[in-house]
């Protein structure tokens, strides 16, 4: 098998009701979030923390089999300029390395500010710092994934046509 990096708008092929994993790759942890059949609401889901590779991949694909998951959306960590970083070569390895165990297509998405969107939210309701720790890496995913999400619902709109 081998890892299909896409453009997002071939997302818009793939089966009705099949649902699409966000992953927020991290040092430490990989956080997930998980669409609805109907690829419109994304879910925190878990977080993962970070082994080794082969136990990673194993637990990320085995979360993505349980929840018959047709594609996976990568958050891309670019610099606040555009330009990539030590951050963005450690994401394309970590899927360069899952390529030979899964055929699930892959698309990146422009994860910048994502973490700062979101502690902005926890803070904004108030959640501890232990809260915060526990639950950003999943909720990062979530943020990552429902943009990849409403992109695609805008580029399947017949009104908008912009695919």
């Amino acid at each position: 098998m081998s890892i299909n990096i896409v453009a997002l708008d071939r997302f818009l092929d793939l089966p009705d009701h099949a649902r699409l994993l966000g992953l927020d790759l991290g040092s430490k942890t990989i956080g997930l979030a998980l669409s609805d059949v109907e690829r419109r609401i994304a879910t925190p889901l878990e977080t993962i923390r970070r082994v080794k590779f082969g136990q990673d991949a194993a637990a990320l694909l085995r979360i993505a089999e349980t929840h018959a998951v047709a594609g996976l959306i990568i958050g891309l960590p670019l610099n606040m300029d555009g330009s990539e970083g030590p951050r963005v070569q450690s994401t394309r390895a970590f899927i360069r390395n899952l390529a030979p165990l899964t055929s699930l297509p892959v698309a990146f998405w422009d994860e910048r500010l994502s973490t700062l969107a979101v502690t902005r939210t926890l803070l904004d309701a108030d959640a501890s710092r232990a809260r915060r720790a526990a639950v950003i890496d999943k909720m990062a995913a979530a943020y990552i994934l429902q943009g990849a999400l409403d992109r695609l619902l805008r580029m399947s709109d017949p009104e908008t046509g912009d695919r």
